[in-house]
């Protein structure tokens, strides 16, 4: 824990990094648990799946939470870093398709195993269960999807590596979308999974292009001169005091 000042002001999406990998375990447990070929084993790993999607999707609102209320008290991110706001649909898509993969996982381990009583009536519970918190999480995502792209919208930032921000959140929020498309009779999902799907691979290539170039060209990955961190510096203090300003006159 950190005992230092951190002002809401602060408050990133990047926050969020540390409970993703919970997540995308979560998930990743499901997958396997699907192939394990002894049950146990199985079940075993199913478990610990629901354990880590319950230590991080809870903490992962938390932090959504903390980074709302600095969007209502404060202005939204600066332009360096405005790409960075869609990070915010990463754990909402990667949890709504990882609890729905791990009902469909655990409706297919307890039917065939006795080890709690009731058990195939409590895979049923879990499927059920998988595909409402699937829906309710869906949703949560979009919202954050258009605070995503209010953040960015009529704004000018210059490429940087940050851009990849763009193609993970946008990618499990469409895994989310087909996934719920495929247990779903509604056609709109699976217009809107066929989007999506087209939509991230352009937008990975271009991302790509652009990093490749920027490489050759611009020296991507080289460090900064201490020149170029104080004007980076210096640019950043000035946008502060322009939105300082701005929140004082509003």
């Amino acid at each position: 824990m950190r005992t230092d000042g951190i002002t809401l002001k602060q408050t990133n999406p990047t926050w969020l990094f540390p409970v993703i990998a919970d997540i995308v375990a979560s998930g990743s447990g499901a997958i396997v648990a699907n192939v394990l070929p002894n049950d146990q084993h199985a079940i075993w790993t199913v478990v610990i799946s629901y354990i880590l999607w319950g230590t991080s999707v809870p903490m992962a609102v938390l932090v959504l939470a903390m980074y709302y209320n600095r969007l209502m008290i404060h202005d939204v991110l600066p332009s360096q870093s405005a790409v960075t706001s869609f990070i915010t649909i990463g754990p909402l898509g990667q949890g709504a398709a990882a609890i729905q993969l791990l009902g469909k996982v655990a409706l297919k381990i307890f039917e065939r195993n006795n080890f709690i009583p009731m058990a195939p009536i409590a895979g049923q519970f879990f499927y059920l269960t998988g595909i409402l918190t699937a829906i309710i999480m869906w949703g949560f995502a979009v919202a954050w999807l258009f605070f995503a792209l209010a953040t960015i919208v009529r704004r000018e930032f210059k490429f940087s590596i940050s851009w990849w921000a763009f193609t993970f959140p946008l990618g499990v929020f469409t895994v989310s979308t087909t996934a719920l498309a495929q247990e779903l009779p509604l056609r709109f999902l699976k217009v809107l999974g066929t989007v999506f799907s087209v939509v991230e691979t352009l937008l990975w290539i271009m991302v790509a292009c652009r990093t490749i170039r920027a490489t050759l060209n611009d020296g991507l990955f080289q460090p900064p001169s201490v020149e170029a961190w104080e004007k980076k510096a210096k640019e950043t203090a000035d946008d502060e005091k322009v939105e300082d300003c701005l929140a004082q006159i509003n």
